[in-house]
């Protein structure tokens, strides 16, 4: 029997619109799957705070405005970034306000005539360091003891430490106490130390004290700590640095024994030998010692120095001398940071049981060729004389930093951190 015309229309039409309930169906399946394999993403953003917005409208060279991204180590690299000139920034000590600045570091004190150097704020690309808030800090100290262990710039960020956390603690309610090979500063009211060490190569040598000026007399016992370490037991917070001193030019004299042996039968290794052998000494006792339940262990990677300036483009300049501007060329790297020795860090680190936070200030610190303390310091404690001052090329310092200056950046990611 035949279909009626009205019959196979009936059936068309029931058939389209199965075909088309049918390839809808699909569209919202397909698009529910792409819903759902999008969320299974963790997108590794910096995250915003609640004025994210507000704070990014507000972002310039001149107003930087509030923190606008929050600090997460696992997703920020703090290599990465510019210094951004800020005019309404006002460090929170000066040369003249923080009693504890050595006459090595006090610039403006020291006669240097300008101030822009205090001006620039290092931006990571990927997020925003939090500032320094020095009350938290000394809330995070509360009950420990924190101790920086290393040469004159570990020195450097240890006073800079002191001077950012100094202005809200009462002067009845601190102390220091000065030594020639352990400092110690007191925030009695929270309980909490700010401690120095003073160990230039980690391991033990025969120029701790009294320091031998020559290179040539030095003498590093790479397979020695323990008389040193002894003294960091206890710490709950241990910053270390081992870098300048390694840098003479010339190959290490290493000796293996007891300095009670007497000096005889070193060896002359290259240096970046037997700054591994020394890192492998301090890692040991670092993995045999250290409890990272109770302590936690940094270490701030070599602090650039600034002695050839042709390699900045200062063709007429004298080395660091009268500089007022950071490098602006990205990823900017000169001969005063040997990446061989930075590898030598990054290994001896991989191999280590007990965890280790790297404050890398290394790429940061070197764009700025303008804030060494230059002619502005002191030699052999005592200032410049005018003579020398006027012989940049011979006597400027291009190793350390003025205070206020870059350690205090140093010290922002180390705030970070903690």
């Amino acid at each position: 029997m035949g279909w009626t015309k009205s019959t196979r229309r009936k059936l068309s039409l029931l058939i389209i619109t199965a075909i088309v309930l049918t390839f809808l169906a699909f569209i919202f399946l397909l698009y529910t799957e792409r819903i759902t394999t999008i969320s299974r993403f963790k997108l590794n953003c910096p995250k915003r705070n609640s004025a994210d917005d507000r704070a990014l409208e507000s972002d310039s060279i001149d107003n930087p405005g509030d923190d606008i991204l929050d600090f997460d180590p696992d997703e920020c690299s703090v290599n990465h970034g510019k210094w951004m000139f800020n005019s309404s920034i006002k460090p929170l000590y000066t040369d003249r306000t923080c009693p504890y600045i050595d006459k090595q570091y006090s610039c403006i004190k020291n006669g240097r005539n300008d101030s822009y150097y205090l001006h620039w704020e290092w931006k990571p690309d990927d997020c925003m360091l939090p500032r320094f808030d020095p009350e938290v800090a000394l809330r995070k100290l509360k009950g420990k003891r924190l101790m920086f262990v290393g040469d004159s710039l570990q020195r450097n960020q240890w006073i800079s430490f002191i001077c950012l956390v100094d202005s809200v603690i009462p002067k009845d309610k601190k102390s220091m106490k000065r030594g020639r090979v352990h400092s110690v500063f007191k925030a009695k009211e929270y309980d909490a130390t700010i401690e120095f060490y003073w160990a230039p190569f980690l391991v033990e040598s025969n120029t701790d004290i009294p320091i031998k000026s020559d290179p040539k007399q030095r003498i590093i016992k790479v397979d020695s700590i323990s008389q040193r370490a002894k003294n960091w037991l206890g710490a709950d917070i241990l910053v270390f640095n081992t870098y300048v001193w390694w840098m003479s030019g010339l190959k290490t004299k290493a000796l293996w024994g007891e300095f009670e042996n007497g000096e005889e039968g070193y060896e002359e290794l290259e240096t970046a030998v037997s700054y591994r052998v020394a890192l492998r000494t301090w890692a040991n006792w670092i993995d045999s010692t250290i409890d990272p339940s109770k302590t936690k262990v940094f270490f701030t990677t070599m602090s650039p120095s600034h002695q050839k300036n042709k390699e900045w483009g200062n063709v007429n300049g004298i080395r660091c001398f009268n500089e007022t501007r950071p490098v602006t060329k990205k990823g900017h790297w000169g001969t005063g940071s040997n990446k061989e020795m930075m590898n030598v860090v990054a290994s001896v680190m991989r191999r280590m049981k007990v965890p280790v936070t790297v404050l890398n200030v290394t790429q940061l610190s070197e764009y700025r060729i303008d804030a060494h303390t230059s002619i502005y310091g002191e030699l052999q404690g005592k200032l410049l004389t005018n003579e020398q001052r006027a012989d940049p090329l011979h006597f400027a310092d291009c190793i350390h930093w003025c205070l206020p200056g870059v350690p205090d950046t140093w010290n922002q990611l180390l705030f970070a951190y903690l």
